[in-house]
């Protein structure tokens, strides 16, 4: 039987939205590994929009469900629509998207809030006790998600990791190629683009992640 996934992403593009790198190397395992997905996004504004030629802010807006829906090929719902009662398991890709447009950890860091339908699908696989995986950035968000003592990994950046102590979280240092598991939590993150040199060294710890949240959804 096919396990069912949910990926929410968090717009198009490093600087302003989902790792675009990230995000298909998740989507490619997944399918790999004979995985049904459905790709979701916050039906909201960008915080802004970032120029990823030239790294300058751009005066335009743009919505975090339309962009990320590049990635998706069109194929995405809004994140309000997410039920887990239809899947086994839960994603997260990174990108600045996550830290400002999931949330407003850029701006607010250890005292950020999570965009409340986001954290409302998340916190939904927690009570149910199915398997999430964070990468990159999105492990700042797993103390919103799942409470004080969880246990992750954004790799080895010491200002996020201490913000995220300062959150609740308990950080663990990790290598690109590996994962850090909560086991009592069901939750797997990896440092991905956090650490990541090249697309090789960052898929590396992506597929290894997303094996391993398969494998926990048979638990």
């Amino acid at each position: 039987m096919s396990k069912k996934v949910a990926v929410i992403l968090s717009g198009c593009g490093v600087y302003d939205g989902a790792e675009i790198h990230e995000s298909v190397i998740t989507l490619l395992r997944l399918d790999q590994r004979g995985a049904v997905v459905q790709c979701f996004a916050p039906n909201v504004p960008q915080l802004h929009v970032v120029d990823h030629y030239s790294g300058d802010e751009m005066d335009e807006t743009r919505n975090v469900l339309v962009e990320s829906a590049r990635i998706a090929r069109g194929k995405i719902k809004d994140v309000k629509e997410l039920h887990v009662a239809e899947f086994d398991a839960l994603i997260l890709p990174g990108g600045f998207g996550v830290a400002k447009n999931l949330s407003d950890f850029a701006t607010s860091g250890a005292n950020c809030t999570v965009q409340p339908d986001v954290l409302a699908a998340c916190k939904a696989f927690v009570d149910a006790g199915k398997p999430v995986g964070l990468m990159c950035i999105a492990p700042a968000l797993a103390a919103k998600i799942f409470g004080a003592g969880v246990v992750c990994t954004i790799g080895s950046d010491h200002d996020t990791a201490a913000a995220l102590t300062q959150m609740g979280a308990e950080h663990h240092e990790c290598e690109v190629s590996d994962i850090v598991e909560d086991e009592q939590r069901k939750l797997v993150t990896t440092p991905a683009y956090m650490l990541a040199q090249s697309i090789a060294e960052a898929a590396s710890g992506i597929n290894k992640m997303v094996d391993r949240v398969l494998e926990l959804t048979h638990h």
